[in-house]
């Protein structure tokens, strides 16, 4: 992978992780569309590099209310009312709501990599995606806030969550849908979606460490994962401001549409 090949993922990375089209299924095809010829094994651990990024800007972004919901937390467990504060409940639910996701990234780890060498895969997991934010739209009746989120909620947005292991599914656009299903507003569920993230990326990103210590001559290539992971902070951080803005008075039917053309275009570059 050259510098330049790292920074175009790197600034792919921040659009897409958090824009409803599923940044995986981007890392994947547009090696694929531009004819690059990167190893195999550099692919999956710098896409979790370059997820590692954008974690950082969904931390900094939203630093105010992490700390809140850490505080919370904390103080709920000290004296043992653990649900008493809304924080407190909302930093528990965040965590039942990741629950899904991780065991399904422990049970099928192989499956999911090897998803990250086939574009055919990741073109017809992106129609996955399309559905489910035509769907929600049509679901969507916007009933309630955030602070009325309970267990059944947090589990139903951890569920969809589940889904976006495989790259074309996207992460934002399932768990922002499984919110709207739930009947939160779409900059809620989104807000949701980043704040759930969180630990999501965490963890891949340690799960992943032994398969990145297996890149051979890994000293030259951490360079270009460095700048990947700098460029997709930076971009990431500008593309939540910008969603979050987006959701108060727009659909998510353009980004469906979005993911169908370019599911289209990885399938019919395989074929042809």
């Amino acid at each position: 992978m050259s510098f330049l090949q790292a920074i175009i993922l790197g600034i792919i990375q921040g659009i897409t992780e958090f824009l409803p089209i599923s940044s995986s299924g981007h890392l994947v095809l547009t090696p694929a569309l531009l004819g690059w010829h990167i190893p195999p094994e550099q692919i999956f651990p710098f896409d979790v590099l370059v997820q590692w990024g954008t974690l950082v800007a969904v931390i900094v972004y939203f630093w105010k209310d992490l700390w809140q919901i850490f505080t919370a937390v904390i103080q709920g467990v000290i004296n043992k009312k653990p649900f008493e504060q809304e924080n407190a409940k909302l930093g528990w639910l965040i965590v039942l709501a990741t629950l899904p996701a991780v065991f399904a990234g422990i049970l099928f780890k192989d499956m999911v990599e090897s998803t990250f060498n086939s574009p055919i895969m990741t073109s017809v997991f992106l129609f996955v995606t399309a559905v489910l934010l035509f769907l929600s739209e049509a679901r969507q009746k916007q009933m309630k806030p955030l602070s009325q989120i309970k267990w059944l909620d947090a589990l139903t947005i951890g569920l969809f969550q589940m889904l976006a292991i495989f790259p074309g599914i996207s992460r934002s656009g399932s768990t922002i849908a499984g919110g709207i299903f739930r009947n939160f507003n779409r900059k809620d569920s989104a807000k949701f979606s980043f704040l759930m993230s969180i630990p999501v990326m965490i963890g891949a990103g340690l799960f992943s460490l032994p398969d990145l210590f297996q890149i051979q001559e890994l000293s030259a290539f951490l360079p270009n994962m460095l700048v990947g992971f700098l460029t997709a902070m930076v971009v990431g951080y500008i593309s939540i401001q910008w969603l979050l803005k987006f959701l108060t008075k727009n659909s998510l039917k353009g980004f469906a549409v979005y993911c169908i053309f370019l599911g289209l275009i990885g399938l019919l570059f395989y074929y042809i």
